[in-house]
């Protein structure tokens, strides 16, 4: 294991995650979400057929044609659909911090439908993790942004795409599932674009270099992402995940010219606490697990 590259590789890949939003909030107040989609999954999915040639795999493995891998680009899709959407209306801050809940959306998900053990404890930090959510989105306050829950629609669809992807043959390239998840995406941005008023617009030459910097910062970080958890140990890099939240704080405050408020700052905190206490006490369960002396909490 190399846990300092991984770090590295880690940082680089939420970096470039946090470039690309940026990317696709800017290009949202000039072209349509759906053909924001359109074009970064048809650029994208090119990216890594090509990798998956380089593997000597095929496109065409039968089981990742199967309703599972399907349902798991369907999941890719919404989520896209809604985080992109939710980039456009809502400060990137408050989306980024809400996007901070996933894990604990994982673990409650694999509690209620995969039937993985999780305790009082992990329960109670779930609960106070989405405490934090309704603090920065403020539901039935006077600061309350409806379009903020179109980030909880995404964070869903992620939790049901890697929720899905544990339950998956090892025989599937995870290449492939790249595939099909720009594909996805591409494919759902332009049902999006087909509702949108106005339809199909030209880009400018500007607009073209934004969309294709959105591409390609999106598939280094992907490609860092993936390199990091093959590389260094899932406890040591796990946490430097939440960076995100920083850069996207940082970024909006330069080119947005954001201030998160206090209460945001504060729900921000609580997501990001209860999230790696779950995390800690899921590695303390494993560890237990393996020595035979695992217990639910």
């Amino acid at each position: 294991m190399d846990n300092v590259k991984g770090i590295v590789l880690l940082l680089i890949a939420m970096a470039g995650f946090t470039v690309e939003d940026l990317f696709i909030k800017q290009l949202s107040g000039t072209l349509p979400v759906g053909q924001i989609l359109m074009l970064i999954g048809a650029a994208a999915m090119p990216v890594f057929l090509i990798a998956l040639w380089m593997q000597g795999r095929s496109v065409l493995t039968p089981a990742a044609w199967t309703g599972m891998p399907l349902l798991r680009a369907l999941a890719e899709a919404v989520s896209a659909m809604s985080f992109a959407s939710a980039l456009a209306l809502v400060d990137i801050s408050v989306v980024a911090a809400v996007f901070q809940a996933t894990p604990l959306a994982i673990t409650m998900g694999a509690a209620l439908f995969l039937g993985e053990s999780v305790g009082w404890r992990r329960w109670s930090a779930i609960c106070v993790g989405f405490f934090g959510v309704l603090m920065i989105i403020r539901p039935g306050l006077s600061g309350f942004e409806p379009n903020a829950l179109l980030v909880l629609v995404a964070v869903l669809g992620v939790a049901a795409r890697d929720l899905m992807t544990r339950r998956m043959t090892a025989e599937i390239p995870s290449f492939l599932l790249s595939v099909q998840a720009y594909g996805a995406v591409a494919l759902a941005g332009g049902v999006m674009l087909l509702l949108t008023p106005g339809g199909l617009r030209a880009p400018s030459g500007f607009e073209w270099s934004m969309l294709a910097g959105a591409t390609l910062f999106g598939v280094i970080a992907y490609s860092g992402l993936v390199t990091a958890t093959r590389i260094a140990d899932a406890a040591v890099i796990t946490p430097f995940r939440y960076s995100r939240l920083v850069f996207s704080m940082i970024g909006g405050a330069i080119i947005f010219a954001e201030r998160p408020d206090a209460m945001t700052l504060a729900g921000s905190a609580l997501i990001i606490a209860t999230g790696l206490y779950t995390f800690v006490r899921e590695r303390r369960l494993a560890r237990r697990a393996a020595r035979g002396l695992a217990q639910p909490a």
